[in-house]
Protein backbone atom coordinates (compact mmCIF):
# COMPACT_ATOMS: atom_id res chain seq x y z
CA UNK A 1 0.00 0.00 0.00
CA UNK A 2 1.24 3.20 -0.84
CA UNK A 3 2.05 6.12 1.67
CA UNK A 4 -0.37 8.20 2.37
CA UNK A 5 0.43 11.12 1.26
CA UNK A 6 1.59 9.63 -2.44
CA UNK A 7 -1.75 8.02 -2.69
CA UNK A 8 -3.02 11.39 -1.57
CA UNK A 9 -0.93 13.37 -4.18
CA UNK A 10 -1.78 10.51 -7.19
CA UNK A 11 -5.59 11.01 -6.28
CA UNK A 12 -5.14 14.79 -7.07
CA UNK A 13 -3.14 14.91 -10.22
CA UNK A 14 -5.88 11.62 -11.47
CA UNK A 15 -8.68 14.39 -10.95
CA UNK A 16 -6.57 17.51 -12.40
CA UNK A 17 -6.15 15.71 -15.20
CA UNK A 18 -9.57 14.46 -15.94
CA UNK A 19 -10.62 17.74 -14.76
CA UNK A 20 -8.35 19.39 -17.85
CA UNK A 21 -10.27 16.56 -20.36
CA UNK A 22 -13.38 16.26 -19.80
CA UNK A 23 -14.23 19.45 -17.42
CA UNK A 24 -14.98 19.71 -13.75
CA UNK A 25 -18.90 19.03 -14.04
CA UNK A 26 -18.14 15.35 -15.73
CA UNK A 27 -19.48 12.53 -13.26
CA UNK A 28 -16.13 10.80 -13.35
CA UNK A 29 -14.13 14.27 -12.31
CA UNK A 30 -16.57 14.60 -9.67
CA UNK A 31 -15.70 11.16 -8.37
CA UNK A 32 -12.17 11.91 -8.71
CA UNK A 33 -12.55 14.72 -7.00
CA UNK A 34 -13.97 13.27 -3.66
CA UNK A 35 -11.74 10.56 -3.72
CA UNK A 36 -8.86 12.58 -3.59
CA UNK A 37 -10.84 14.88 -1.06
CA UNK A 38 -10.83 11.46 1.10
CA UNK A 39 -7.10 10.42 0.72
CA UNK A 40 -5.77 14.16 1.94
CA UNK A 41 -8.25 13.62 4.76
CA UNK A 42 -6.69 10.36 5.49
CA UNK A 43 -3.59 11.72 5.05
CA UNK A 44 -4.15 14.77 7.76
CA UNK A 45 -5.43 12.78 9.71
CA UNK A 46 -2.40 10.65 9.90
CA UNK A 47 -0.38 13.15 10.52
CA UNK A 48 0.47 14.91 7.13
CA UNK A 49 -0.04 18.28 6.59
CA UNK A 50 -0.51 20.38 3.53
CA UNK A 51 3.29 21.20 3.24
CA UNK A 52 3.78 17.96 2.77
CA UNK A 53 1.60 17.21 -0.18
CA UNK A 54 2.54 20.82 -1.91
CA UNK A 55 6.19 21.69 -0.95
CA UNK A 56 6.73 25.34 -0.93
CA UNK A 57 8.60 27.12 -4.52
CA UNK A 58 10.30 29.89 -4.31
CA UNK A 59 8.90 32.95 -6.69
CA UNK A 60 12.16 32.22 -9.39
CA UNK A 61 11.48 28.72 -9.83
CA UNK A 62 9.32 27.34 -12.44
CA UNK A 63 6.45 24.71 -12.38
CA UNK A 64 7.53 21.38 -13.41
CA UNK A 65 5.49 20.56 -16.91
CA UNK A 66 4.15 17.03 -16.74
Amino acid sequence: MPHLIHAARAAQHRAARAAARIGTTHPLTRMLLAAAAVAAAAAWDAGHRVADLHPPRRHHERRPRA
